[in-house]
This record gives C-alpha cells, structure tokens and sequence, in this order.
C-alpha cells in the first residue's frame, strides 16, 4: 500500500463528515417533532412553535447545541495523551459502570445514573469510547493484534469486563454494540482469520448456551420474551411483538412518499408505536416521508460510513485509523440492528437510531465518536514520525507497511 502526500492524506479538519452528520442531526430534531406532535396542537401553528411544544424536540435541540462543543473539545485533545492514556478513559468508564450497577434502584435495566435537572446519562454508551482508543493502541502495538496468548487473553479480557457488567445492568443492546465494533476493529487491524473464527465461535457457544439455559430454567427475562415475539410474532402481536407489529404497519402505512408532517390520525400521532420518538423513529420516517425518505436516510448513513473508511484509508499511523474503524464499526452496528428491528428482521434490543433518536447520552457519544474521528484527521501527518519521548519506541512499525513521497 502506497500513500503520498497529497490532500487525501493531508492534516485537515473534515468539513464533509461534519455537514453529514450536523445534516443528519438537524433531520432528527425534525423527526422527533413530528414523532411528539400533539392532536392539541394548533393546525396553523409554524415549525418553530412546534418544537416549542415538544419537550423531547426541544431537548434534541439542546442536546444538538451542545454537540460542537463536545467534537471541539475532543477534536482539541491532545492526540499523543490520547493514546498514551487510553487506559485512564477505560478505567474512568469502568468505575461509572459499576457506580451505576451498584447504587442505581431500579428493578430490571439498571443503564442509567440521575443527574442533575431530571437528566440521567447512560455510562455504557461512554464506555463504548474509552473501550475504542484502549483497543486502538493495543491493536497499534503490534504488527499483528492477538498473535500470541498473551495478546489475545489481554484485548478479550478488556472487551469482556466492562462487557460483564454492562451484561449485569441488563443493557444487552449496548453489549452486542462493543463485540460488534471489537469484530471490526480486528478484521480492519490485520487479526489472523483463524483468530477471529475461534473468537465467533466462543461468540456463537456462548449465545446458545445463554438462550438454552433461560429456556430450560423457565426464566422469564424480558429479552427472551422478546426473541419468542421476534420468532413468532403473530402468536405475540399483542404482547411481546406488539411494538415491533406496529412498527411495520406504520413503515408500511407510508408507501411511497409518506403522508405528510403533522397529520392529525396518524398512527406515530396516535401513539399506537411505543417510544417512537427514540428508538423506533425510522417508523415514524416510513411513515411521515415513505420509501424516499427511508432511502434518503440510509444513504445518509452510507456517505458517513464511507467517508470515515476513506479516511481511516488515507491515515497512516495505525492508531488513528483504528479510532477511526472503531468509531465506524459503532455507528454500524447501531443503525443495522435499529433499522432491522424496525422492520422486524431482528429481535428488539433498544439500540437507538444514531444522530436520529432522542437521546442526550447517545447523541453526546455518537458527537464524541466524530470529534475523535477528526482529531485523528486534523493531527495525522505522513512525513512526521510518530515516535515519541514518551513512547520512546516505534508502536506501529509504519516503515513495513508504507512508503511515502511527497509530490
């Protein structure tokens, strides 16, 4: 692989990443405003007094204003202590974990901390960043990730600890979301095949092992409950399945072009789709703008998935470009796995749709997940080298991968 120096692989702060993704987000406060709208509302009243009447648009709203200071701050971190301290970020991410396992009273998913103002936040979701630059510089560190027992037992166990808890807290989604990004990380940092099949293996052994245990002890967890509706979900279409029956009646409802903003008797209006203004707004989308706007979505999603490959491609220091995957390899996941639940292909795991849901925790890591992505970019730097008087070694061993030029 040849990489010159050229305005691909240029430092730079991306302005297409950040339109995409602010474009994406303004779309949101608008899909969440139709998701709440109200039958009480005034028929005449302009958008702008309609997300005044919406709390949860207004909070979106707060939430994205928020944003640019969240990207600014991490895009302005230092990039080298983000690296040599990716171990203190893992471990703050721990401790907020398990405080929140321990001292949170709630009866089922204990996922959320109170806060000040009625605000919870959610330390899974910030752990799926500090887990993203602690696997980073493991994976930099060598040529090839997981090579020998030591490696492999040292990145499985610092996946699986915050992942045990999250377990305990009942946030299924949130650890499917880490194991999913973890996959793409070491298929994109050079991890040997035969690796990464032991490592599916142990994953698939473990699922059936978990799912036939419940099923033999009668448990009755909500999330058996919900792959039972998934699997039969007109035996379940008024319990378990329900929200996801729904959901596909109201996609469907939409046909080609939608019916329309605010339309009074709407089934998202109506409420009759449970928590559609978080994690299943993209029903609200097939219903309000049809099969265009559901296309236009994912093509938003695609142009900011191909935009972080394309600059995790044209990123020389193995470090950035594996922030950069691993932020990647998180938003995919969540947007498969919420679309796919949407429309019923999936079982339901409380994943929210990024940049679109409401949500100030997801929104706060998603906007995280992007200033790291541009950190990366605005530091990275083909002539220089990346040896350090802290590192006092070189961890990515770039002179056996690249050859550069400048033209």
């Amino acid at each position: 692989m040849t990489i010159t120096e050229n305005r691909r692989s240029r430092a730079h702060v991306d302005g297409v990443l950040i339109a995409l993704v602010f474009g994406m987000s303004l779309f949101g406060i608008v899909a969440v405003c139709v998701a709440t709208y109200s039958p009480s509302s005034s028929p005449n009243a302009s958008f702008l007094n309609r997300i005044f009447e919406s709390s949860y648009a207004t909070r979106q709203c707060l939430f994205l204003l928020v944003a640019p200071l969240v990207i600014g701050v991490i895009m302005a971190f230092p990039y080298d202590l983000l690296r040599r301290r990716a171990e203190l970020f893992y471990w703050a991410a721990f401790i907020l974990l398990a405080v929140t396992t321990v001292f949170n009273r709630a009866t089922g998913v204990k996922a959320w901390l109170d806060t000040l103002w009625g605000y919870t936040i959610q330390p899974s979701e910030f752990a799926k960043l500090a887990l993203i630059l602690v696997i980073a510089k493991n994976m930099a560190k060598e040529e090839a990730p997981m090579g020998t027992l030591r490696s492999f037992t040292r990145l499985f166990l610092l996946v699986m600890i915050p992942g045990a808890v999250i377990l305990l807290q009942g946030e299924t989604g949130s650890l499917l979301v880490i194991i999913f990004m973890f996959a793409v990380m070491m298929y994109f940092g050079n991890v040997s095949l035969k690796t990464l099949a032991i490592l599916a293996t142990i994953a698939i052994l473990g699922v059936l092992a978990l799912y036939g245990f419940m099923v033999a002890t009668g448990s009755t967890d909500y999330r058996l409950a919900r792959i039972a509706g998934w699997l039969n979900p007109e035996l379940y279409s008024s319990s378990d399945a329900y929200q996801q029956t729904m959901s596909k009646m109201t996609i469907g409802s939409g046909g080609l072009y939608g019916n329309g903003m605010f339309q009074s008797g709407a089934i998202s209006q109506l409420n009759y789709v449970p928590a559609d203004w978080t994690d299943f707004i993209y029903s609200t989308i097939g219903e309000t703008w049809g099969f265009v706007g559901c296309v236009a979505v994912l093509v938003g999603y695609i142009l900011i998935l191909l935009r972080m490959l394309y600059l995790a491609w044209f990123t020389r220091d193995k470090f950035g470009r594996m922030v950069i995957i691993g932020v990647m390899g998180m938003l995919l996941f969540h947007v498969l796995e919420n679309i796919a639940m949407t429309l019923g292909l999936m079982p339901i795991t409380g994943i929210p749709l990024p940049f679109l849901s409401y949500g100030g925790s997801n929104m706060m890591t998603n906007m995280g997940g992007i200033g790291l992505v541009l950190n990366v970019t605005r530091n990275r730097s083909i002539s220089a080298s990346v040896n350090t008087p802290q590192t006092m070694y070189n961890p990515y061993r770039v002179h056996k991968h690249f050859k550069t030029k400048s033209v």
